[in-house]
């Protein structure tokens, strides 16, 4: 019997080939940014319109350029800092500055300084600006709860009640907030206007969620999990749609809605990339290798490149019952911001 294969059936087995091996996403490692000065880091946030990345660096910001690496500049007196937000209509920046309870407000353009906010929530971690409401909201692991911020007058306008550690945050755009409890392994809504909890959802089997994405046109949230796995889920009903294995050591997520992939930022060394082929199925396409320690990630959604900083570490020191989870020490100078995009 003569095997005839058309075109079509050639191009159909192809395609089948290329999804089996998570080849139809492919992402390369193209730079280092060798960043100076020590101090260790947490999430970092891109600007694309001013081409600028903002990286929380202990006691500041630095501001480099996307495309090159350079330092730009550095945002001073944020003792602490874990995160930045950016309120591009006001012409505003916030970071949430753990050790000292405070947000300090910049300028976009000059990245000076322009006042200090001092909240009652304690270790404010993530921060996010929420547009419909035009408020700044932060995470604060210390005392459960979030701060709602006038980002125009710089009022401290409330506590919103969470009785759970939060993790990272995201605001849809229509005036909710979307945050991870870590050791409650759930996640809340928060309306922004009334700064009440409308629904709070459990993620089970995943533990101890950090990083969290959405994918804002479909109302899909990417929660990625300690115990190696992304749960998703409808932002709408809290149903959980589907949970896929990641590497570990997580701490960040990110989503590209152009080309419909999310981002596990995964400690041990490698990105797990995973594809929505609709709204309700998706599988993991890819795992690409990075560097041990790159935990957190942001995305620049107009080029696609993916950005990760870590060091080089040092031995990790024995665990204690003071501190049951021990970092290893950074190895000075050795700081860098990766590079990722997809490949031509």
């Amino acid at each position: 019997m003569r095997l005839r294969l058309s075109f079509a059936g050639v191009l159909a087995m192809l395609g089948a080939a290329l999804t089996a091996t998570g080849a139809d996403a492919p992402y390369r490692l193209v730079s280092r940014f060798p960043v100076a000065g020590d101090g260790g880091w947490d999430y970092l946030t891109v600007d694309p319109p001013s081409h600028r990345l903002f990286v929380t660096r202990s006691t500041r910001v630095q501001v480099l350029d996307v495309t090159t690496g350079r330092l730009i500049g550095e945002i001073q007196g944020t003792e602490g800092v874990h995160g930045v937000a950016l309120a591009a209509e006001l012409g505003s920046g916030f970071t949430s500055n753990g050790r000292s309870g405070s947000v300090t407000v910049f300028d976009l353009k000059t990245l000076k300084s322009t006042g200090t906010i001092q909240i009652a929530g304690k270790n404010p971690d993530a921060i996010v600006y929420e547009p419909v409401s035009k408020r700044v909201f932060t995470f604060n692991g210390g005392s459960s709860d979030a701060t709602a911020i006038d980002a125009r007058t710089h009022a401290v306008l409330g506590a919103v009640a969470l009785n759970a550690r939060p993790e990272f945050a995201v605001a849809d755009g229509l005036g909710t907030i979307f945050v991870n409890l870590e050791d409650k392994g759930a996640i809340a809504a928060i309306d922004a206007r009334s700064l009440k909890v409308t629904a709070t959802w459990p993620i089970a089997p995943c533990e101890e969620p950090s990083g969290l994405a959405m994918d804002r046109e479909h109302r899909r949230l990417f929660s990625v999990c300690r115990n190696k796995l992304m749960a998703i889920l409808d932002a709408d009903s809290g149903r959980l749609v589907a949970t896929l294995p990641i590497g570990a050591g997580v701490d960040g997520a990110a989503f590209d809605p152009s080309a419909r992939l999310a981002f596990s930022s995964n400690g041990s060394g490698t990105v797990t990339i995973v594809r929505e082929e609709t709204p309700d199925r998706f599988r993991v396409a890819d795992d690409v290798p990075t560097q041990r320690g790159a935990r957190t990630i942001a995305i620049d959604e107009t080029t696609r490149r993916l950005y990760l900083p870590t060091a080089e570490f040092g031995q990790t020191p024995a665990a204690t019952p003071e501190n049951p989870r021990p970092r290893a020490p950074i190895v000075p100078g050795s700081f860098v911001v990766l590079v990722l995009e997809p490949a031509p």
